[in-house]
């Protein structure tokens, strides 16, 4: 199992680079990632969407259809993809420390 290493912190993660254990999860998690995803700085509005998925995840077990992030958060699908360059399925699932969704490739 490989490791990123940030901040001072190893996390154990898979190939693309995912959070093996969502529950070792904190912003310092989020915050030590998001460089991997081109982001220098998260503004509120990234935070606005790492919750949001984060907190569905943690509701439902599976991270939130991009659609639903849309609605919820407020934002369109452009504005999330200015957020993060990756998209909301690698990037912003990725800085919530979700494990890699389905389909996402």
């Amino acid at each position: 199992m490989p490791n990123y290493e940030a901040g001072g912190r190893v996390y154990e993660v898979d190939e693309d680079g995912f959070l093996q254990d969502p529950d070792l999860w904190s912003d310092d998690v989020a915050k030590d990632f998001m460089s991997t995803e081109g982001i220098s700085e998260l503004t509120e509005e990234h935070w606005k969407v790492i919750h949001y998925i984060r907190n569905y995840y943690l509701q439902f077990g599976i991270a939130p259809m991009v659609r639903k992030v849309c609605k919820q958060t407020g934002f369109s699908l452009k504005e999330i993809y200015n957020l993060f360059p990756s998209g909301p399925a690698k990037g912003a699932c990725k800085l919530a420390g979700l494990p890699k969704p389905t389909g996402c490739v």
